[in-house]
C-alpha cells in the first residue's frame, strides 16, 4: 500500500537568509499574478505557448533563474487546468498567498540537518527544526515538489512524502479486531478482541465548536470589512484546531490497537444526508465535524503500523443487540445514551454498542 502524507518542516534561516527567501518569495508571487493575467487575456493556457511568450519577460523582468521562470509557467498552467476541470471559466486565477514551488533534487535537497533551497541568489543551506520527523528523512521516503510557505515571519516547507507500506493483507496475521464507533458526545468508542472498551470524550471539543459557531454568527451579523476577515481568520483557526484533533484521535486509535489489528469503521460516505434531518439548532455540531479526514488519517496511520482498515455498512449497527443479536429501533435511548434490548434485557451505552457490532461485522469479514 503506497502511503502519501506531508510534513510541515519549520526552517531556521538566518536574518541573512530569511530575507532572500521573502525577496524570492514575493517575486515569484507577481511572476504568477503577470502570467496568469497574461494567460487569461489573450486566453494562452498550454505550458508550451506560455513558455514561448513568457520565458525570457519572466527571466528579466522579475529576475527569476530558468527553473522557476518554468515553475511559475506550469503552475499558472495547471491552475487554469483545474479550474476547467471544475467547471470554472472566464474568472482570472489571482495568487495571494506567498508560497513558492520546489522540485525535489532541482530546487531543493536535504544534507543532514540543512536543506539547500533554490534562491535568486543560487542556493542557500538552511537549518530545520525536525520537532520528531527524523523518520521522514531516513532514505525510505520519497520527496515530492516541496511548498515554500511564509506565515507571520515563519518559513516551513511542506512536502509531499510517498513510501510504500506492508499492509496485513493476509488476514492470518489479524491478532486483533477493533470496532470504532465515531460520534459527537464521544468522539470515538472502541471495542477490541479482549473484549476491552475505551472512550474519547468529546465533550470539550463540543463546547469548543460550539463557541466558534456562536463567533462565527456574529461576525456574520455584523456585515463588515473587519468582520469578515475576522471571520476568515476565525474558520482557518477552526479548521486547524479540528485537524488537530483528528490527528490526536486517530493516533491514539491506531497505537491503542496495535500492529497487525483490523480496524472496522462505518461507511459515512452519507452522514451529511442522514444528519442533516436532526434540528436546525443541532445541524452544525452533527454536520460539520471532519469525518471523511478523520478516517483518512486512520487509514495512513494505520498502514505506517501495518494494520488494516475496512468501512462496513452501519445499519442498524445502534440498534441491534450485542448478544442476541435481535435489531429493534427501541432498544436503544438517545436521551440518556443508553442501550437496553427489549428482548433480553442486555444494557449498556448506546456508543459502546456501536463499537462492538462493528467488531462482529469484522469478525464476519474475516471469516468470508
Amino acid at each position: 500500500m503506497q502511503v502519501t502524507l506531508t510534513a510541515k518542516v519549520k526552517l531556521t534561516p538566518t536574518p541573512e537568509q530569511a530575507s532572500l527567501l521573502l525577496t524570492t518569495i514575493r517575486s515569484i508571487k507577481q511572476a504568477l499574478n503577470h502570467t496568469s493575467r497574461f494567460s487569461f487575456e489573450h486566453q494562452v493556457a498550454t505550458p508550451f505557448a506560455l513558455h514561448k511568450q513568457l520565458y525570457r519577460p519572466l527571466r528579466t523582468t522579475f529576475g527569476l533563474r530558468s527553473q522557476m521562470a518554468q515553475s511559475v509557467i506550469k503552475t499558472v498552467a495547471a491552475k487554469y487546468r483545474s479550474m476547467k476541470s471544475n467547471g470554472v471559466t472566464g474568472t482570472l486565477a489571482v495568487f495571494r498567498k506567498p508560497e513558492y514551488d520546489l522540485v525535489y533534487n532541482r530546487d531543493y535537497s536535504i544534507k543532514k540537518d540543512q536543506f539547500s533551497l533554490n534562491t535568486l541568489e543560487g542556493r542557500v543551506k538552511v537549518p530545520f527544526n525536525p520537532n520528531g520527523m527524523e523518520r521522514f528523512f531516513d532514505g525510505t521516503w520519497d520527496f515530492g515538489t516541496a511548498k515554500l510557505v511564509v506565515k507571520k515571519g515563519k518559513f516551513f516547507l511542506h512536502i509531499p512524502m510517498t513510501k510504500e507500506m506492508e499492509e496485513p493483507t493476509d488476514d492470518r496475521r489479524i491478532r486483533n479486531i477493533v470496532g470504532i464507533d465515531l460520534g459527537i458526545n464521544f468522539l470515538a468508542t472502541t471495542y477490541d478482541s479482549d473484549r476491552k472498551t475505551a472512550f474519547y470524550n468529546g465533550r470539550q471539543v463540543k463546547t469548543r465548536r460550539a463557541r466558534y459557531a456562536q463567533a462565527r454568527k456574529s461576525l456574520q451579523q455584523r456585515q463588515t470589512p473587519s468582520a469578515r476577515r475576522r471571520l476568515k481568520a476565525t474558520g482557518n483557526r477552526e479548521n486547524r484546531w479540528m485537524s488537530d484533533v483528528n490527528h490526536q484521535l486517530s493516533k491514539a486509535l491506531v497505537t491503542r490497537a496495535g500492529k497487525d489489528s483490523l480496524l472496522v469503521l462505518e461507511d459515512l460516505s452519507g452522514v451529511r444526508g442522514k444528519t442533516e434531518k436532526v434540528r436546525l439548532q443541532d445541524r452544525y455540531v452533527s454536520v460539520s465535524w471532519a469525518f471523511r479526514q478523520l478516517r483518512q488519517m486512520i487509514e495512513y496511520k494505520a498502514a505506517l503500523h501495518q494494520c488494516k482498515v475496512i468501512a462496513v455498512d452501519p445499519a442498524y449497527t445502534s440498534q441491534t443487540c450485542p448478544k442476541c443479536l435481535k435489531p429493534d429501533k427501541a432498544n436503544r435511548i438517545k436521551k440518556i445514551h443508553t442501550f437496553r434490548c427489549k428482548k433480553c434485557g442486555y444494557t449498556t451505552n448506546d456508543d459502546r454498542v456501536g463499537a462492538m457490532n462493528l467488531r462482529y461485522k469484522g469478525t464476519e469479514y474475516l471469516s468470508k
